[in-house]
């Protein structure tokens, strides 16, 4: 069973701690979906692996220590009773999903992997339970490819193969327009291509998978992405990540479900408004990941008005249970909302000033807090530029803007060329096709990202406003030809090195060098300098 020194923690499953848990050994997922639990929100039950087990996983030399599969049953079993539901059942199965959780904010850099506990056996239960064959079949493609890519580090590019041709045999441009039969042959071509690559069949056992699961997880905490994330913000390689294992609910259920991310202010700029991306019929990994844009917000208010009303009251709850920003991820499965996490939003340092300020105004927080968020602001460096005119740049099309400010560089189309552009002593953009985490060195090289697919709060594009970058997302006319180093802005060609301006107020992408002036937030910055002042009475 457990080891004495590292505790399971469980969340909405009829039991409550008797004091409140470590924040460092449970994580920032776990704990503060215990703190949204507590406070009445709609939690789906769930239980937490410490991050002891992380640190005792690689002591191991990187292998599962002795006990945890029974510890894994023992947990699972609890939550079945939450649930109502069993793991592996034939007639009423219960998915779970596998993820990272730091006792440090680090959007992207690790894994996930979903609907854990679907197999072959599985599949007939879960179309009793739900009536949905679409559904099922796109959660089971799901599961393998991701058990795939990230458990067995099958390149998505195999996937992507058998995907596109699926496509063209259905004459169908994206999985969204895929009927069920359709899901069903890509989730037999997934598991032909898993056999091939990963040289033995897909697992069927529903603890196989699970067990999988949470050491790919720990396994990703020394990954590339996560060793250089934490390198570029000062954090210890010895912390360790918790595992948290969550019920299931599923965003994928049809035209009254889907999944979305929301900032409780807008992180770009500071405004207190509801900062929210939507998809319908997706799962979370769809808008987190990059690979998807998310533009849907809009159509969530007109066709589930009271779902988007309940986020709004949901919104200011986190505000006033966390005194800070929150970043929240959630899922509506058939008009129902759900909450899967939340965390302090990471935000542009015009955002943070503005914010630091306004929640003092407003009571949320105390002075001495509204100090120690400016104390890591370098006041002096707080400013945005703005387009005074094109000159003799050509505008070429608009994105979606996902960070303020305006960037003028030469096309990279990769994280390297990015970075030598850097080394030369140039300024660069990155161009790439989605958001993806995987580019963090390039993102930190670049003045500026555009992307043709993805939404504003992809991990990336949380990343970016992070390191202060303007970002463009969803830009619909890019088209990337890698092999030619080259792109197309409805169809008109630059090649890599040209210069490009991405205007980050109104998403307008420009060739050529815009002109532009700079603003700083006066007021704020006024503000913010009398809070800093030593007390004048001591």
């Amino acid at each position: 069973m457990a080891h004495p020194n590292h505790p399971t923690f469980l969340i909405g499953c009829g039991t409550a701690a008797a004091q409140a848990p470590s924040l460092d050994e449970m994580g920032f997922k776990g704990y503060n979906l215990w703190r949204m639990e507590r406070i009445g929100l709609p939690v789906p039950p769930a239980f937490t692996l410490g991050t002891g087990f992380c640190r005792e996983y690689f002591r191991h030399g990187a292998k599962p220590m002795p006990g945890l599969r029974d510890l894994l049953a023992a947990r699972m079993r609890d939550l079945e009773r939450a649930s109502g539901l069993a793991f592996g059942s034939t007639r009423l199965p219960l998915l779970v999903s596998v993820r990272s959780g730091a006792p440090v904010s680090m959007p992207g850099m690790m894994e996930t992997v979903l609907n854990i506990g679907l197999s072959d056996a599985v599949v007939p239960g879960l179309l009793r339970l739900t009536g949905n064959p679409r559904l099922v079949w796109d959660s089971y493609r799901r599961l393998v490819q991701s058990f795939g890519e990230v458990v067995h580090q099958i390149a998505p590019a195999e996937f992507d193969a058998a995907l596109a041709a699926r496509l063209d045999e259905a004459g169908q441009g994206s999985t969204r327009e895929l009927d069920f039969q359709s899901l069903r042959r890509l989730t037999r071509d997934f598991l032909d291509v898993f056999e091939k690559h990963a040289r033995k069949p897909f697992p069927q056992g529903p603890l196989d998978q699970l067990e999988a699961a949470v050491g790919a997880v720990w396994a990703s905490w020394r990954g590339a992405k996560a060793v250089e994330y934490r390198r570029m913000n000062g954090l210890s390689d010895d912390i360790g990540t918790a595992v948290t294992v969550q019920r299931m609910v599923y965003g994928n259920a049809g035209g009254t479900s889907g999944a979305g991310v929301a900032f409780t202010r807008d992180p770009a700029t500071g405004e207190k408004a509801l900062y929210l991306d939507f998809s319908f019929n997706a799962q979370g990994e769809d808008i987190v990941s990059g690979r998807r844009s998310a533009s849907d917000g809009e159509r969530l208010t007109t066709f589930l008005p009271q779902v988007h009303e309940r986020i709004g009251k949901v919104s200011h709850l986190l505000e006033q249970e966390f005194a800070d920003m929150q970043e929240f991820e959630f899922t509506v499965q058939d008009a129902k909302l759900y909450l899967l996490q939340t965390r302090a939003g990471k935000r542009m340092p015009w955002a943070a000033l503005r914010i630091a300020v306004e929640q003092l105004d407003e009571g949320l927080i105390g002075p001495d807090e509204a100090r120690r968020r400016l104390a890591g602001i370098d006041l002096a460096k707080i400013e945005r530029l703005r387009v005074v005119e094109a000159g003799a740049a050509r505008r070429l099309c608009r994105a979606i803007s996902a960070g303020i400010g305006v960037a003028v560089g030469e096309i990279a189309l990769d994280s390297e060329r990015a970075q030598a552009v850097e080394r030369a002593g140039r300024r660069a953009i990155l161009v790439r096709d989605g958001t993806l985490t995987d580019d963090i060195k390039g993102i930190a090289a670049a003045e500026g990202v555009l992307t043709a697919t993805g939404g504003r709060t992809s991990h990336a594009a949380v990343v970016a406003r992070q390191l202060g970058k303007v970002c463009l997302v969803g830009c619909d006319a890019l088209v990337i030809d890698l092999a030619a180093r080259r792109c197309a802005f409805a169809g008109e060609w630059l090649a890599e090195g040209d210069v490009l301006s991405l205007d980050g107020h109104n998403g307008e992408v420009y060739a050529g060098a815009v002109k532009v002036i700079t603003e700083r937030p006066l007021e704020c910055l006024e503000r913010a300098a009398l809070l800093l002042e030593p007390a004048r009475a001591a």
